[in-house]
């Protein structure tokens, strides 16, 4: 039997197996509400209602502190004995590699194919409050983390859940958070097997082969796919070895030079079609706000739009703060402020450039969708091809870096997942380093689809964890954002309590 049929035996027998438990479980975390014509998951409500709650109460603080959010991540307050392990800058991008991807570049195309151009408002508008929500779940990661005997740091909901409820509410909080942290936990490790690698994977071997001459391609064979996943796995595991530090080197040159390339594709489509971009814009305006849309009009197009960008910046998940816990910084909130201008890079710049490009370029894989979904990733291909004949071959670069990032990085809060729930060790550490590995060799050869679904029920599972345990710890965030803005302006009197080096250690005090 050749290693081709062995491979696709394997893939049908786990999807047939766990098709029943993928095909539930997304039933019931993506349960959808008929509104308006139209269907809300209310797990997006959830998100989108938490990230409105939270920059309410903290009087909008994705504008207020905007410009301090940048002078942090430029290093301007920096403190050179603050524990941790990476700067403001690379615990930024490390996280960004998690966010910034195939959501960027296909999910967009989906959402203006099934919303029209007036989605793309509604993603904006979410990207803006999901910034509040960051910041609000980062500044807490990085108040509750660990910094271990080695120097290394952990952090991410799966700390701060059960050290913040203890904190405020005593011993019932403790065994509450526990709980809340274990399933935190569980869910993180699976999506980052499944989704965060194995999934990535997938979908690169697959771009990578398409513009190789496909099945007849060099890549075209179960060899090839083989070779793909071994060479993965050894980039993958090499990265990992060198922990946080390690990643964010990577990170820090890999997500602003991938970043950057994309944005001057859009930029060379918008300014090749300059003429075209006022129309353009009032489309996306007049979309959002008219009576009848693609699907489902005006509530259709907000759905869409709130959607892919919940989907996409990932706030409200509880994954980001894993990264941006290992900071070197004495102020939690300093990183809260840095975390906030994820979602502005993701969402508010990204996918917007996307959807820009393609209201503009108008491909007719757009204009023939007709409000039905497509294949995102070829409606951008061919809105970019519509100025770059040869954007496909780029595309193939740009897919590939943002998901070897993003293996990267969901490598980082898996092992820390592991970590949480095995113990820390050098061994225990280093079993999970090869089972992550492996994954990626699997992503090459197989699709296990049903298994990819259920790690994104997980993943969206964990955001009710997560803002629940934020709702409840909402107020320490707000102390600790007027402990770093009285810091900045260099006038303690006032000030709410520095943290101590327990808490930063990650003690109770």
């Amino acid at each position: 039997m050749s290693l081709d049929s062995m491979t696709q035996d394997f893939d049908k027998a786990v999807n047939d197996l766990f098709d029943p438990v993928a095909t539930w479980l997304s039933e019931l975390v993506f349960y959808a509400v008929p509104v308006g014509g139209a269907e809300l998951p209310l797990i997006v409500a959830w998100l989108v209602v938490a990230g409105l709650v939270f920059t309410v109460w903290f009087g909008v603080v994705q504008f207020r502190k905007f410009k301090l959010a940048v002078e942090t991540i430029r290093g301007k307050h920096d403190e050179s004995d603050a524990p941790g392990e990476v700067n403001h800058f690379q615990a930024f991008t490390a996280a960004v590699s998690g966010t910034v991807g195939l959501g960027n570049i296909a999910g967009v195309g989906v959402a203006v194919s099934i919303g029209g151009a007036g989605a793309t408002f509604w993603m904006i508008l979410c990207g803006l409050l999901g910034m509040a929500t960051k910041f609000v779940e980062v500044t807490l990661g990085v108040k509750y983390r660990e910094v271990h005997a080695d120097g290394t740091v952990s952090g991410g909901p799966m700390h701060y859940l059960p050290k913040g409820l203890a904190e405020r509410f005593g011993r019932n909080g403790k065994i509450f958070g526990s709980v809340l942290a274990g399933l935190a936990s569980v869910m993180i490790l699976f999506f980052g097997l499944f989704g965060g690698n194995l999934f990535q994977v997938n979908q690169s071997y697959a771009q990578l082969k398409g513009t190789t001459g496909g099945e007849d391609g060099i890549l075209g064979s179960s060899g090839g796919a083989l070779v793909f996943g071994l060479v993965i796995a050894a980039l993958v595991g090499i990265v990992l070895i060198g922990g946080i530090k390690s990643i964010a080197s990577v990170t820090s040159r890999l997500v602003p030079a991938m970043a950057i390339m994309y944005v001057l594709a859009c930029l060379t489509v918008i300014l090749w079609n300059a003429g075209q971009v006022p129309a353009a814009i009032v489309e996306i305006f007049e979309g959002a706000f008219a009576p009848e849309g693609i699907a489902g009009g005006v509530i259709g197009a907000l759905i869409i739009g709130f959607q892919r960008a919940a989907f996409s910046n990932e706030a409200g998940l509880g994954s980001a703060p894993i990264a941006h816990s290992a900071v070197k910084t004495k102020h939690p909130a300093s990183e809260g402020l840095v975390a906030l201008l994820e979602p502005f890079i993701d969402t508010v710049i990204i996918c917007t450039m996307t959807a820009l490009t393609i209201v503009i370029a108008r491909p007719e894989s757009w204009t023939s969708a007709n409000g039905k979904e497509v294949e995102g990733v070829t409606v951008t291909s061919d809105a970019f091809g519509t100025v770059l004949p040869w954007f496909p071959n780029l595309l193939t670069v740009a897919v590939l870096l943002f998901a070897f990032s993003t293996v990267l990085t969901w490598g980082y809060y898996g092992l820390k997942a592991w970590s949480y729930l095995f113990g820390k060790s050098k061994a225990s550490e280093t079993i999970f380093k090869i089972i992550y590995s492996v994954f990626a060799v699997a992503g090459s050869l197989l699709s296990l689809e049903s298994l990819i679904s259920m790690a994104d029920a997980f993943l969206f599972m964990l955001a009710v964890i997560n803002i629940i345990g934020l709702y409840l710890l909402v107020p320490v965030v707000k102390r600790e954002l007027d402990s770093f803005v009285a810091h900045v302006r260099g006038d303690r009197t006032g000030a709410a309590k520095e943290p101590s080096e327990d808490t930063q250690a990650g003690t109770l005090n």
